[in-house]
C-alpha cells in the first residue's frame, strides 16, 4: 500500500486540493432546465471535454464522473434527467484532449469482475499517461443485481439502511470491496516495470520471469493473474472512495489513496477524520471533504437560484453532503476553515452545470489564490505527484 509523503497530508503548508464531481446536468434535479444547461448534449463527447477542460483551465487536482448501475431518477419521475454514458469510457475520451487534470470514473465494484476493472483503469492510466484513478462504489440495491441475475439482495429502502439486515449486507459489499481493490492492486502490479524488452535482435519482446500470477484467493474472489495489460504508468493508479460511517471510513482507510466524507459544518471536521485516521494500517490516504455547491455574485442570488430550482422539482433539494449556498469569497473562507480543522481538499459537487464549475474555476479559485491556499500552476505530470504520493514499489520486484 502507497504512504503519502507529507506534501500531500501536512495541513501545515498553504495549498489545498480541489476536485469537482460531475453528474449530468449538475447534482441538483432539476438543473438540466436552468439557462445555460445543455440537455441535448449530455451524451456526446464535446460536453464531457468542455467540462474536464474547464477544470483543467482552472488547475484542480482533478474530476469524478458518476456512475450508477440503475437509473438515476425514481421511476414515476419524467421530468430528470435519465441515463447516463460509462464513466470509464468517457474518462478515456476525455484523457487524450487534456494534459495536467486527473481524470477519476466512478466504477460499482458491486457485480463487476476486477479483473476488467484493472484494465480498464490501467489503460486509462496510459491514454492519460499517468493521470487516472478510480473511484469505487458499492451498490446494495436489488434493482442493480437484477441486472446481473447472479445474486439476490433483500428489498430495502432507504429508510432501512439503518438496520440489522442492512448493517449485515454493507459489512459483506464492503468486505468484497476490500478483496476487489487488493485485486486491483496485485494486477496492477503483475508485470514488472522493465517486462517489456522489445528487442528486436533477439525476438524477445517481454522478460516472462518479470510477469507474475497473483493467485488471489478470498470468500468473493478467485484471480490468478497476470493482467494482460502492463504496468501502469503511475505503478498504483489513484483508489478513491466515498464514506459516510465506520464501516466505509475503515474500507477507505485501508483500502484507498483518498477517502471522501461529508461533514456537515467545521466542528464535524476532526471527528471524523479522527475516526478514518483511527481506521488506517498502513495507508495514509488524503481525506477530502464533500459539498454541493451554488454560487453567484451574492449570497441571495445563490439561495434565489437554488430555491427556484427547488420549485421546478417540487421539492427542496436535499443531499449527503452538506450544501452551500453563497458566493465564491465565502465559500474560500469556509474551504480554509475546514481544511485547518483537518481536511487536506475537497470535492466540491456543482449543483448546475456549466454554471457552478465556471464559478468554481473562475469564481473560487482566484479567491483561494488571493489567500495563498491554492497552486498557481500544476506542480506535477501524473495525479500522484499532484496529490504528493510517491510512485510506489511493485510487490513482485526481486
Amino acid at each position: 500500500m502507497a504512504v503519502a509523503n507529507t506534501h500531500g497530508t501536512d495541513n501545515s503548508g498553504p495549498g489545498l486540493h480541489l476536485a469537482v464531481a460531475l453528474d449530468g446536468a449538475g447534482w441538483h434535479p432539476a438543473a438540466w432546465r436552468e439557462p445555460g444547461a445543455r440537455p441535448g448534449e449530455l451524451f456526446t463527447a464535446r460536453y464531457w471535454t468542455d467540462l474536464v477542460q474547464e477544470a483543467e483551465a482552472g488547475q484542480l487536482d482533478f474530476v469524478t464522473i458518476e456512475d450508477s448501475l440503475g437509473l438515476q431518477a425514481p421511476a414515476d419521475r419524467t421530468d430528470q434527467v435519465r441515463g447516463r454514458l460509462d464513466a470509464v469510457l468517457i474518462a478515456s475520451r476525455v484523457a487524450p484532449l487534456t494534459s495536467k487534470i486527473g481524470i477519476v470514473p466512478t466504477a460499482v465494484v458491486t457485480h463487476t469482475e476486477p479483473f476488467h476493472v484493472s484494465k480498464a483503469i490501467a489503460t486509462l492510466d496510459y491514454v492519460s499517461n499517468g493521470r487516472a484513478g478510480v473511484r469505487v462504489q458499492v451498490s446494495a440495491w436489488q434493482s442493480d443485481a437484477a441486472h446481473f441475475g447472479r445474486r439476490e439482495f433483500p428489498e430495502l429502502k432507504r429508510e432501512d439502511l439503518r438496520g440489522p439486515e442492512a448493517a449485515t449486507l454493507i459489512e459483506d459489499l464492503f468486505g468484497e470491496a476490500a478483496d476487489y481493490v487488493e485485486v486491483l492492486r496485485r494486477l496492477w502490479d503483475s508485470w514488472e516495470d522493465d517486462a517489456e524488452i522489445r528487442d528486436i535482435a533477439t525476438g524477445r519482446f517481454v522478460d516472462r520471469e518479470k510477469l507474475h500470477y497473483i493467485d488471489f484467493e478470498g470468500k468473493w474472489f478467485k484471480v490468478k493473474g497476470p493482467s494482460i495489460t502492463p504496468r501502469p504508468p503511475q505503478g498504483q493508479p489513484l483508489v478513491a472512495a466515498l464514506a459516510h460511517s465506520t464501516v466505509p471510513y475503515r474500507f477507505g482507510a485501508r483500502a484507498a489513496d483518498l477517502v471522501f466524507v461529508t461533514p456537515h459544518d467545521r466542528d464535524e471536521v476532526p471527528k471524523i477524520v479522527g475516526e478514518v485516521r483511527a481506521e488506517q494500517e498502513v495507508s495514509a490516504p488524503h481525506v477530502f471533504g464533500e459539498l454541493v455547491v451554488f454560487l453567484d455574485e451574492t449570497a441571495s442570488a445563490a439561495a434565489d437560484r437554488k430555491a427556484r430550482l427547488d420549485e421546478l422539482d417540487g421539492a427542496e433539494y436535499t443531499s449527503d453532503a452538506a450544501i452551500f449556498t453563497g458566493t465564491p469569497a465565502e465559500l474560500a473562507d469556509q474551504l480554509v476553515s475546514w481544511r485547518e480543522a483537518g481536511l487536506s481538499g475537497f470535492r466540491l459537487r456543482p449543483g448546475a452545470l456549466p454554471h457552478d464549475l465556471t464559478a468554481i474555476t473562475q469564481g473560487l479559485v482566484p479567491e483561494l489564490r488571493a489567500r495563498d491556499a491554492f497552486r498557481r500552476e500544476y506542480e506535477a505530470s501524473t495525479l500522484r505527484g499532484l496529490l504528493g504520493l510517491d510512485r510506489p514499489a511493485n510487490r513482485y520486484a526481486a
